[in-house]
C-alpha cells in the first residue's frame, strides 16, 4: 500500500464569523465565495462532521479519515495510529480577526475524557500579518484563585485581570489548553490545533449579531477548564534564520518548526514515525519526491505521508513555512 501514498492537498472549509475579514481573499488570494467574511478558513481538518477533502490526484474527493483507516501508519505513523485510531490528530486554520474574537478557554484532555466531548484542545499561534497597533489576549496579568475570578466575574470587570500582548508578523504564542485567550482585530494568524472544536466563551465584549441576539456564554462550563496561573512568559522566541530548521513549538500534541528558504532544502524524515504537514506563511514552494512534485501557495498546506522520507522544498524567489508533526512515544 506505502507506494500508492503521495503528498496530499486539501480542499479548503471557509467559515465566516461575527469577527471575520477580508484578508483570507485580498492577502492570501482565496475565494469563499458568497459569504459576506471569511473569519476562519480550515486547512486541515479530520473533525468527523467536517472532515476535509483531498484535492490533488488519484485520491481527489476522499475524506482524510478515510485515508487514516484504509493507510494506516503508512500514512500517519505506526505510533500516532496506535495512540489516536482513525482520527486525524491535528487541525489546521488560518484565522483573519476583523473584531475581537471572545475571551475563551479550551478544555484539556482530561477535562474532555470527563465530558466525553473527544480530546482536549492545546493550540498555538503564528502571526502572519498584523496591523499596526494590534494586540491579542493571553492569560491573566496575575495569578488569581478560582475565588477571585468569579469575583472579577460577578462585578464585570474581567478586562482589568486580562493579559494583552502585542502582535507583529512573525510572533508565535502557544496556548496550552485552560490558557484564556482572545484575538484582537487586524490580526492574521496560522493556528495548529489537536482535533477538537469545543470552545467555552467567557465573554464576547457585550457583541450583539445580526439578528439582534448576544451570543451563548459558557461561564459555568468554563471553570474547571481555567488555569489560573500566570506563566512568566506569553509569547514564544523564534530563531531568525535562513535556510535552517528552527525549533519553535515541541508538547505532547505536535511539533512546529520553521523554515525560511531563499532556494532548496533537502529534508530527511527517516527518524520520525509521523506524517508531516507543510504550511505556507508567506511565500510560495514546491514540494518534490520520488515520484513527483506539487506546487504550495501562501496560506496553503500539504501531508506528507509518514512512508515519503526525503522530499526537496524549494522557495519560489523566498517562502516561509510551519512544518508540523507529531512526537508519539511508542
Amino acid at each position: 500500500m506505502a507506494n500508492v501514498l503521495y503528498p496530499f492537498k486539501f480542499k479548503p472549509i471557509y467559515k465566516d464569523k461575527i469577527w471575520g475579514g477580508r484578508k483570507i481573499k485580498d492577502i492570501l488570494h482565496q475565494d469563499f465565495g458568497p459569504l459576506p467574511n471569511c473569519g476562519e478558513v480550515w486547512l486541515l481538518s479530520g473533525l468527523w462532521d467536517e472532515q476535509s477533502e483531498i484535492l490533488n490526484d488519484d485520491f481527489k474527493g476522499d475524506e482524510i479519515n478515510d485515508l487514516v483507516e484504509t493507510f494506516m501508519g503508512d500514512l500517519v505513523g505506526d505510533a500516532v495510529f496506535d495512540k489516536y485510531g482513525e482520527q486525524f490528530p491535528i487541525l489546521i486554520k488560518v484565522i483573519d480577526a476583523n473584531d475581537w474574537l471572545s475571551v475563551q478557554v479550551h478544555p484539556d484532555d482530561e477535562l474532555a475524557a470527563k465530558r466525553e466531548i473527544g480530546m482536549g484542545k492545546t493550540e498555538m499561534w503564528y502571526v502572519m500579518q498584523a496591523d499596526k497597533d494590534a494586540e491579542l489576549v493571553s492569560g491573566f496579568n496575575r495569578d488569581l484563585n478560582r475565588a477571585e475570578y468569579a469575583k472579577v466575574l460577578e462585578q464585570g470587570r474581567l478586562q482589568d485581570v486580562l493579559n494583552h500582548e502585542s502582535a507583529r508578523e512573525g510572533d508565535v504564542f502557544f496556548i496550552p489548553a485552560g490558557r484564556v485567550h482572545a484575538l484582537g482585530p487586524g490580526i492574521m494568524v496560522a493556528e495548529i490545533q489537536q482535533t477538537s472544536d469545543t470552545t467555552y466563551r467567557i465573554y464576547d465584549w457585550d457583541r450583539i449579531d445580526v439578528a439582534g441576539m448576544k451570543r451563548q456564554l459558557h461561564v459555568a462550563e468554563s471553570l474547571d477548564a481555567i488555569d489560573f496561573q500566570n506563566p512568566e512568559s506569553f509569547k514564544t522566541p523564534v530563531a531568525n534564520k535562513l535556510n535552517q530548521t528552527v525549533p519553535v513549538v515541541d508538547c505532547p500534541y505536535f511539533v512546529t518548526d520553521m523554515l525560511q528558504l531563499d532556494g532548496e532544502m533537502e529534508k530527511d524524515y527517516s527518524n520520525l514515525d509521523s506524517f508531516v504537514i507543510l504550511i505556507s506563511t508567506k511565500g510560495n514552494f514546491s514540494l518534490k519526491w520520488e515520484n513527483g512534485t506539487e506546487c504550495v501557495r501562501e496560506g496553503e498546506c500539504i501531508l506528507i505521508p509518514n512512508c515519503i522520507k526525503n522530499v526537496t522544498i524549494r522557495a519560489e524567489r523566498y517562502c516561509k513555512l510551519l512544518e508540523v508533526y507529531m512526537n508519539v512515544e511508542s
